[in-house]
């Protein structure tokens, strides 16, 4: 059913652009992106993607030391395979490379992407508390608190996991050995705390460049809009590759802004676009330009 609908979701986007003409207007709002603009963002993405991988060089640090390129090859290429394999599909290609390229147990790679994952979820719900236009002192303060005590209490409740003790049998014994895998991907929180929100900041206004010059007003609005669409990847349900879902929830934040939603869709749309043929492209040349790990090379006849 969840496909089914990631498959309507997407296709409406393809059906609105097709019956409207707005394909031509999302054309002409990528040819007017100033250059210098579209090269900070392009250059603001290659950052992004060398924090990302000092992150997880970090995550698994008893393998990857002395590796960095070699991580950054797997991460870009994991960051590829997310923007284009439908249903999250790609999500799977981090933990089978890092078993591939590090000799990682799938297991312990498969904890690691849960725990990124959360730590990318609430530092941009952090980020939207401060950034999203129109919201109370109070408010905002009281969002950032609930985001902070959650941070807080899934490390550490991960962390108090009686060391030496067997597992019990059935599903509390699934959840006994992702508590210890999760205890021991938490263990540097502090760095990859840093490296997360060091990566987010510089993602987010990359793109918010970008948005910004797409719908011509920078700023908050710009990065809500940003924040919009990154947010819609909470959802249960997202469109094939993100289409659909990404740019609803761009236009969700602009609207009560000021810019109808053909425009915002339309704006979100071309932002996605650059942001795939950004991410396709750097995971392609990292996969060939980089060098494997050191497990792929001790595989090598």
């Amino acid at each position: 059913m969840k496909r089914v609908l990631a498959l309507v979701i997407s296709l409406a986007l393809l059906g609105w652009l097709a019956a409207s003409g707005n394909w031509r207007d999302v054309g002409a709002r990528l040819a007017a992106i100033p250059p210098t603009t579209l090269l900070a963002a392009l250059g603001g993405f290659l950052l992004s993607y060398l924090l990302r991988a000092a992150r997880i060089r970090d995550e698994f640090a008893d393998v990857a030391r002395g590796h960095f390129w070699a991580m950054a090859r797997v991460t870009t290429a994991h960051n590829a395979a997310i923007n284009v394999v439908p249903f999250r599909g790609g999500e799977i290609a981090l933990p089978v490379l890092l078993q591939r390229e590090f000799g990682v147990p799938m297991g312990r790679a498969l904890v690691s992407l849960l725990w990124l994952r959360m730590q990318d979820a609430f530092v941009v719900m952090l980020l939207a508390a401060w950034v999203w236009p129109g919201l109370p002192l109070w408010l905002r303060s009281l969002w950032s608190l609930g985001v902070l005590f959650a941070a807080w209490a899934i490390p550490a409740w991960a962390r108090s996991h009686p060391v030496g003790a067997e597992a019990p049998a059935g599903w509390q014994g699934k959840l006994f050995k992702v508590r210890a895998a999760l205890a021991h991907s938490t263990r540097g929180a502090v760095k990859s705390w840093a490296w997360t929100l060091s990566n987010w900041i510089v993602k987010l206004t990359a793109q918010t460049l970008l948005l910004g010059a797409l719908i011509g007003q920078a700023g908050l609005l710009a990065s809500a809009g940003v924040l919009g669409g990154e947010l819609a990847a909470i959802l249960p349900v997202q469109g094939v590759a993100g289409f659909g879902t990404y740019e609803a929830g761009v236009a969700a934040a602009l609207t009560p802004h000021g810019i109808t939603l053909a425009s915002g869709l339309q704006a979100a749309l071309a932002l996605h676009l650059v942001i795939i043929a950004a991410a396709v492209s750097a995971g392609a040349l990292a996969f060939v330009a980089l060098p494997a790990g050191p497990k792929a090379k001790g595989n090598t006849p």
